[in-house]
């Protein structure tokens, strides 16, 4: 009897160590020369002729299930309101939508499954205690040997859950297949050079990688992976088989330290995946570490694709950027005693104090960025006159491209709420996955109701008006 206990337990114990070993994260695939061309990329969107006058742009910030109920208050409220006399909802229209953390959960999901975001995303996300169902999988005993090995950890488990019970094992694959806006992109950080990340077909070549094979879960995972509490997501960085890692744009960004440095960093965070040898992963986390509004994605889109060449064509007659920012204002008391704060409180504020802050400068750069453009168009015009008045002969100023743009920029926040009581309400709700109903439905209601009240959209639905659309009642 003891010799049979003895090979039992040796049994168990080889079959552990076995099956600890063969536990590991699902890996990012290589690109091959044939898939170069056929990836997911903002080019790849199938935009009809017209569709593009009206451009509109959503980010949707971290936040946990808050920044989620959030974003889906404004996108439930922008499919009530009509663009024109078509028939069209305002969100129809959307072309982009840039995430980070929470704000991807709902971001993604209407990126691949659309309306259907409305009858069943409560139920699978916004209602649900994720949190429990994530500590439950970590307490299972069938996972204990799993999360024993050094290539799994608690994210794995967690994009697993995410991949079975959210997104149904959707890949972007599904979102490059379907070629039609909006164009989605899920913002997370790399560790090493503390830089963006984005899970775009772009950012993959970098990586030699294939992003159609990769789970749109794992993208998310990524994104809300918040430092302490979850492990990073790791990547697999590929040589490219298909060309050079390092564009001609990266070349010539790269002599720009002086001249452009915004240019130049950028293109240096990208430039370092060309050495596989000496960084052969990437590990990502939280995308709020970054960039908590998912707002640079965009500048970024605008600045080195598509969006400025659209300005410059024309396509783009009116761009409507709406910034949802689920960030809080709770109260503090720490600073009233003498003695610091704890370990966990300053773990907390050191993983936050960088998510939290400039949110309103990052808002206002990218306003600027278009607003400078608008008013050089505006002193062209004005030089004009004034050669037509006063100079003899015919000349003409050469207009600058697209500079007839009309700017919208609706940044939506808990701080625009008039009621002090209700301001404190929401700036009080946990950044956690786990809300109660009437915490998400209230959410759910002041997204709609701040985005509708804000003067900027009020300006932009103006312009539907003049337009010919209908005007909606507020």
């Amino acid at each position: 009897m003891k010799k049979f206990k003895f090979h039992l337990i040796t049994a168990l114990f080889i079959a552990a160590a076995t099956f600890t070993g063969c536990a590991h994260y699902p890996q990012n695939q290589p690109l091959t020369s044939a898939q170069c061309n056929d990836t997911y990329n903002f080019s790849k969107i199938h935009s009809p002729e017209g569709s593009d006058e009206t451009f509109i742009v959503l980010t949707f910030s971290g936040g946990g299930t808050r920044a989620a109920a959030l974003a889906y208050g404004v996108l439930n409220k922008l499919r009530e309101m009509p663009l024109d006399k078509s028939g069209k909802t305002i969100l129809e229209e959307v072309d982009v939508i840039s995430t980070v953390s929470g704000g991807s959960f709902t971001g993604a999901y209407y990126a691949l499954f659309g309306n259907r975001i409305f009858t069943d995303f409560k139920d699978k996300f916004l209602y649900r205690n994720m949190e429990g169902e994530i500590l439950r999988e970590l307490f299972n005993p069938v996972n204990w040997w799993r999360l024993a090995s050094p290539y799994f950890s608690r994210i794995d488990l967690a994009a697993e859950i995410y991949d079975e019970i959210i997104f149904d094992k959707k890949t972007y694959g599904a979102l490059a297949g379907q070629g039609k806006k909006p164009f989605l992109i899920v913002n997370a950080t790399n560790l090493y050079q503390g830089a963006r990340f984005e899970f775009t077909g772009r950012q993959f070549c970098y990586l030699g990688s294939d992003i159609r094979s990769y789970p749109v879960s794992r993208a998310v995972a990524a994104s809300s992976a918040f430092p302490f509490l979850l492990s990073p997501i790791s990547l697999v960085n590929y040589p490219l088989t298909c060309g050079k890692k390092i564009t001609p744009e990266d070349e010539l960004a790269r002599e720009d330290y002086w001249a452009n440095k915004r240019r130049f960093y950028s293109s240096s965070d990208k430039t370092i995946y060309a050495d596989e040898k000496e960084h052969p992963y990437v590990h990502l986390m939280d995308g709020g570490l970054a960039d908590n509004l998912g707002l640079r994605a965009v500048y970024d889109l605008y600045v080195r694709e598509g969006i400025r060449t659209k300005i410059n064509n024309g396509k783009i007659k009116r761009l409507l950027v709406i910034v949802v920012n689920a960030k809080t204002q709770k109260k503090e008391s720490f600073d009233k005693n003498e003695s610091p704060p704890g370990l966990p409180t300053t773990a907390y504020k050191t993983a936050t104090v960088s998510m939290d802050n400039y949110t309103f400068e990052s808002v206002q750069v990218f306003s600027d960025l278009i607003s400078e453009r608008i008013k050089a168009q505006q002193d062209i015009a004005g030089c004009q006159q004034l050669l037509d008045r006063h100079a003899h002969g015919d000349y003409k100023i050469p207009p600058l491209a697209g500079g007839n743009l009309k700017l919208y920029a609706v940044d939506l926040a808990f701080d625009n709420i008039d009621d002090p009581g209700w301001r404190s309400y929401f700036n009080d709700l946990p950044t956690s996955f786990n809300l109660t109903h009437e915490q998400v439905n209230n959410l759910i209601d002041i997204g709609g109701k701040l985005l509708s009240e804000h003067p900027e959209f009020k300006r932009f639905i103006a312009g539907n008006t003049n337009l010919g659309g209908k005007r909606t009642g507020f």
